[in-house]
């Protein structure tokens, strides 16, 4: 493997999600513009790949280093194609989707005949790809996890170890949200629970696996993640998108122009969580009474009859906030907005990839948490001191609290320390470069070599 003409083949193969194919191809742009030499392939169903192929010509210059493999799921009347992705997919299925996917095992062992990787690097749901890969020619492989190390710790310590409190006090939440997460773990499918899933692929990893994370905000809990699992954690860094280049994006860009440095606030709540017609208006009412500008992506859910913005927002509500407020439907370009000078804050549901966006950039949150994970990295965030969490009162979010901490994070002095923490961490990002990726193919070439 010393030899510059000697190609290393690295298969990937993410869980079928579009949030987890996203940090894959993230990574495989990093490594493959770190050495030369990698040449990485990319494995998931067609409908999870077609607009990510769509894309990757232009995206990504090193494109021929990356390449797409399709593989095939088991179809049936109940999962057809276009279900073997978690996108649109009804949540009664996700069960199905996953006993589809134990059982392209077959599909993934002719992959591994047919390309040879020398490395597999795979995701926390499929420990049949690590024991397919061994099956097949003692293939080492590597378990990259997409979600922070505090998710990921915590999830392993409370199914390991459920009668112990967490030992990082300052993430203790409350018990209902914990026994969520620690159902979710006992959730069922194909006779595996996610439990056994998640514990088989960091069992079956090599003696590390690779976390998209920073040293500076998880380092405690990578350590706690390692005492438990025997195994070296390496942080990946933030893996940023790089945004593409799209003519519709100069709306957003001209609004931004026109505004003041740091005076805006960017609010959205990802692309897998739609929010309710009450969240929205409680989100609305948040927005207006902040008196600050905003741009806000709203999606919602078709199944509450609703068709257009008008229906779910405030009677009258883009008319009086029409000179400082910019409602979108649907999305709207993230990187190139919170990288905009004018960008104060992100009130975000705290999903761990526009966490690290937001923090790369220097952009202070205002956590507003809607799911799973994301009360727990609403915590760190208020931890790390690079925002202020929103804190639901009898199950609910009020309009005057949303308001109080947007105003506090892009206007007051109260703030000042969350603004100062969070640019001071990005210029530590920067100032690393891809000291964490070139650490990571130090490692992947060693194991390689061994």
């Amino acid at each position: 493997m010393d030899s510059k003409e000697d190609v290393i083949r690295i298969l990937m193969l993410p869980w079928l999600a579009h949030g987890h194919v996203s940090p894959f191809l993230e990574l495989a742009r990093k490594l493959t513009s770190r050495n030369p030499n990698f040449q990485v392939y990319i494995c998931s169903t067609p409908v999870n790949l077609s607009p990510f192929r769509e894309n990757l010509a232009v995206k990504f210059e090193l494109s021929s280093s990356i390449q797409f493999i399709d593989i095939l799921l088991p179809s049936t009347s109940e999962l057809p194609p276009e279900y073997h992705s978690t996108k649109n997919l009804p949540p009664h299925l996700m069960p199905a989707l996953k006993t589809a996917f134990d059982g392209a095992k077959d599909c993934f062992l002719d992959i591994l005949k047919d390309l040879k990787p020398h490395l597999l690097i795979y995701d926390f749901l499929q420990p049949w790809a690590p024991a397919a890969a061994q099956e097949e020619n003692n293939i080492p492989s590597v378990h990259f996890m997409s979600c922070s190390a505090s998710i990921g710790a915590f999830l392993f310590h409370c199914t390991e170890y459920p009668d112990l409190d967490y030992p990082i006090p300052e993430l203790n939440f409350p018990e209902i949200t914990r026994q969520e997460l620690v159902q979710f773990m006992y959730n069922v499918s194909n006779g595996l629970t996610n439990k056994e899933r998640y514990s088989q692929c960091i069992e079956k990893s090599t003696d590390f696996f690779l976390v998209k994370t920073l040293s500076e905000i998880e380092q405690k809990h990578m350590d706690y993640f390692s005492e438990m699992t025997k195994k070296e954690v390496i942080p990946v860094g933030p893996l940023v998108q790089e945004p593409e280049n799209r003519s519709s994006d100069m709306v957003f860009l001209e609004w931004l122009s026109k505004r003041g440095p740091s005076s805006v606030v960017f609010v959205s709540f990802g692309t897998e969580y739609f929010l309710s017609k009450e969240e929205i208006e409680v989100i609305a009412s948040g927005l207006e009474l902040s008196m600050v500008s905003f741009i806000w992506v709203v999606r919602f859910h078709g199944r509450e009859n609703v068709t257009s913005l008008l229906e779910v927002l405030p009677e009258g509500f883009q008319k009086r906030v029409a000179e400082r407020g910019m409602v979108v439907e649907g999305w709207a370009p993230q990187v190139k907005i919170l990288s905009h000078p004018s960008i104060g804050g992100f009130a975000s549901h705290c999903g761990w990839s526009s966490t690290l966006e937001s923090i790369a950039f220097g952009v202070p949150i205002i956590a507003i948490p809607m799911q799973l994970d994301q009360p727990l990295t609403s915590r760190l965030v208020a931890e790390v001191g690079v925002g202020i969490e929103v804190r639901r009162e009898n199950g609910k979010f009020r309009e005057e609290e949303i308001a109080r901490a947007i105003k506090q994070v892009v206007l007051q002095e109260e703030g000042k320390e969350v603004r100062k923490k969070v640019r001071e961490l990005s210029n530590k990002i920067k100032e690393k470069g891809d000291q964490e990726i070139d650490h990571v193919v130090e490692k992947l070439l060693q194991l390689v070599k061994d």
